[in-house]
């Protein structure tokens, strides 16, 4: 039986932050949607704009709603595997090989995006597509540890130094690849360049992700509860799934905060992802070089200041309680989506604008996932818990950028996509509202 509170496991826990949340920072947020809608939008020699279209299937979209789309394809295969997967490694006691395997899957697509050709823009959006898979699907399996390595006392501060992890190492790879982009002496070592590209990146995304997680793999525990394996694994996996589920049905306060959570985290994900798209098209830039600088010089603002805003709310959820916490910081997202759809056009706003997600951004998942963990039974589930978590979770993130995407190709500008976000976060709210409240989370 694993002992609760062993800091080598809990900092091996963490680790895996540090190592995967470079595909969201790098692939999701910044180097690859710039590179993206460079290579996939056709300019004129004084950089207005000609075509934003791409191609696939016979069919023309935007190039950020076609993102979009292949994103939200992703989370609903997640969606849909993810629930059985965890059955199957609670039952068997093997959710550390999930882990791994989805971590393998993802990090190996993120490489293959050093190929990416917009000419066969279906197979180099697969990659993509395979590499949201394995970011996604890895962290049902990672999160549902964390009731496993941590007394509930501990949740809120063990989740928060996650999250400050990944914000800290994925800061780094990307200040490495921006300084290798910079320096002329740096040979591409994928493309026939003479100097460091984009694409490289996206390689050497890849190895960081492994390479760091194989601390993780070394430390972590697998079968944690010594479960023997009897039976059809299938079968069994999806029986326990099910008692879960039942389970989960039949507590108010578990059930109404996966409510709330597909509501809200449905916004906050889809600006993760929506972002840098966002800021090309709405944003009045001087130029391109400046609109590429400030981007990256905000994404950079929102990760460090993520870091303090993570245990930011981890002091205060110790003083207030998770369920106020998670109330305030939802009214604050309502306060910056409105203030984007109104205001946000210059650059100077758009920093501001930065400033303040960034110590939205990771206070609210991070507390996010420690609150749904003080919600558990006593259980040797956790996977399957998580799972339900993790479903409500990746739902609503495609049918956010599902939503994002339909309302610019609707309407023709991508400002009005952002009234869906306040909607959402609007609804999370009151949601919230509802969630019974207990001593661990008040």
């Amino acid at each position: 039986m694993l002992q609760k509170g062993d800091p080598k496991i809990i900092r091996a826990w963490t680790f895996y932050d540090w190592a995967n949340s470079v595909y969201p920072l790098v692939i999701s947020s910044a180097v690859f949607p710039i590179f993206y809608e460079a290579v996939t939008t056709k300019r004129d020699a004084n950089e207005n704009l000609i075509s934003d279209m791409v191609s696939w299937a016979g069919f023309e979209f935007h190039n950020t709603s076609f993102l979009s789309y292949v994103v939200a394809l992703s989370y609903l295969i997640v969606a849909l595997a993810s629930p059985v997967l965890s059955g199957i490694a609670d039952y068997s006691g093997n959710k550390k090989r999930f882990l791994q395997f989805f971590c393998f899957l993802g990090a190996f697509s993120s490489s293959m995006l050093c190929l990416f050709n917009p000419d066969h823009i279906g197979w180099s959006m697969t990659a993509l597509l395979f590499a949201s898979i394995g970011y996604w699907g890895s962290l049902v399996f990672y999160n549902a540890y964390l009731p496993e390595i941590a007394e509930q006392s501990d949740h809120d501060k063990v989740s928060a130094r996650g999250f400050a992890m990944g914000y800290i190492g994925s800061s780094i790879l990307l200040i490495t690849i921006l300084v290798l982009l910079k320096t002329p002496a740096i040979p591409s070592f994928v493309t026939d360049k003479p100097n460091f590209q984009a694409k490289d990146g996206f390689l050497l995304v890849g190895i960081w992700w492994i390479g760091f997680a194989l601390f993780t793999f070394r430390r972590l525990p697998n079968n944690v509860y010594n479960r023997k394996v009897e039976g059809n694994v299938l079968v069994k996996g999806y029986s326990e799934l099910m008692k879960v589920f039942r389970d989960v049905l039949t507590r108010k306060q578990l059930r109404r905060f996966l409510g709330s959570y597909f509501m809200y985290n449905m916004g906050v994900q889809t600006v993760m992802i929506m972002a840098v798209p966002f800021a090309t098209k709405a944003i009045k830039w001087e130029s391109k070089e400046h609109m590429q600088t400030s981007l990256i010089i905000s994404i950079l603002l929102i990760q460090f200041l993520g870091v303090a805003g993570s245990f930011l709310m981890s002091f205060l959820s110790r003083k207030i309680g998770n369920l106020k916490t998670l109330g305030l910081v939802i009214l604050m997202w309502v306060g910056v989506c409105t203030m984007v759809f109104a205001i946000v056009d210059m650059p100077v706003e758009f920093y501001i604008t930065a400033a303040c997600v960034g110590l939205v951004m990771g206070g609210i998942q991070a507390i996010s996932r420690s609150t749904y963990s003080k919600m558990l039974p006593e259980t040797q589930d956790h996977a399957s818990y998580f799972s339900f978590f993790d479903v409500s979770e990746k739902i609503g993130l495609a049918i956010g950028t599902t939503t994002f995407g339909l309302i610019e190709d609707a309407t023709g500008g991508i400002r009005n996509s952002v009234l869906s976000l306040i909607i959402t976060f609007i609804i999370g709210f009151l949601l919230l509202l509802r969630v019974p409240k207990s001593e661990t989370v008040r």
